[in-house]
């Protein structure tokens, strides 16, 4: 007799990650939510990409959109200060109130799960992995990757594409 091993899909909702106060948030709370997951960094010429995320966030939080930012300090040491120095750029600079994960690594042998999945899910151009600070990664209210923008992607051509594709 033989059996069909079935590999169970990975999905978004079997990650979980740490904000950056250390509480652990399991990525099933997101069901039926449209999400925007950005890698990001404090001393980077993106880094004010946070203040159009925040406007993005403000204008479709009620509509379902959740961004949620990973800090990352593998792309030339531009995220290079602790949970609270983070915590701080964020919210004094940019006053960002959308979710803020610890620090990540999202290449290499350490990358989070979660950005393995992603790089598995949306390739990118030449190559799978994360090129630099503020890769954003677009996921439907069913928990399926859709859309990877590059660094330079502003949130207002997000806001363009979300408006054009009728994503939420």
């Amino acid at each position: 007799m033989h059996f069909l091993f079935l590999k169970q899909m990975e999905s978004i909702y079997n990650f979980k990650a740490k904000t950056l106060q250390g509480n652990e948030i399991d990525f099933s709370d997101f069901k039926n939510k449209t999400l925007l997951i950005v890698n990001t960094a404090s001393k980077c010429g993106f880094t004010p990409q946070y203040e159009g995320l925040e406007k993005l966030y403000q204008q479709y939080k009620d509509q379902g959109l959740v961004i949620l930012a990973f800090p990352c300090n593998q792309f030339n040491n531009q995220e290079p200060g602790d949970s609270t120095a983070i915590k701080n750029n964020c919210l004094i600079n940019y006053g960002v109130s959308f979710s803020v994960f610890e620090k990540v690594d999202v290449n290499g042998k350490n990358a989070h799960p979660l950005f393995k999945f992603l790089k598995e899910q949306l390739p990118g151009f030449i190559t799978n992995s994360i090129k630099w600070n503020f890769t954003k990664f677009l996921i439907d209210n069913e928990g399926i990757p859709i859309k990877r923008f590059a660094p330079f992607t502003t949130p207002e051509k997000i806001n363009t594409y979300i408006i054009k594709n009728n994503i939420l």
